[in-house]
């Protein structure tokens, strides 16, 4: 994986994923559902700030290649928490929840393993 090529992709999303809420959706969603879009872009730019992160530490040599598979999950991390909850946003369909909590998990499990990774190196 390279960690900051996906990095810089999803940040690129990122920003045009929230100035398309900002701008594009102003007025058309509800209070709960904006807030839910703008939790989502938070943890998306976060996450994709961390794939960042994950990239330099790995191409200095700073954290063993498991670094690799917290690249991944982090990536998952963002599909599945952040994009769930851009489409409960979008169409109210609840049941899109239940995808979220996956993509939480994918979120810690990523923190871990690069914590894993640095202190193996």
């Amino acid at each position: 994986m390279n960690a900051t090529l996906w990095g810089a992709i999803m940040l690129a999303l990122g920003v045009a994923i929230g100035a398309f809420g900002a701008h594009g959706l102003q007025g058309k969603l509800d209070a709960y559902s904006m807030d839910i879009y703008q939790r989502a872009v938070l943890y998306h730019f976060n996450h994709a700030l961390g794939l960042l992160l994950v990239g330099a530490l790995a191409a200095s040599g700073a954290v063993a290649p498991l670094a690799r598979w917290a690249g991944w999950l982090l990536l998952v991390g963002i599909v599945l928490f952040s994009g769930s909850l851009y489409v409960l946003a979008l169409t109210g369909n609840r049941m899109l929840g239940a995808i979220t909590p996956f993509g939480g998990i994918s979120f810690i499990a990523g923190w871990v393993v690069l914590a894993i990774a640095a202190v193996k190196r």
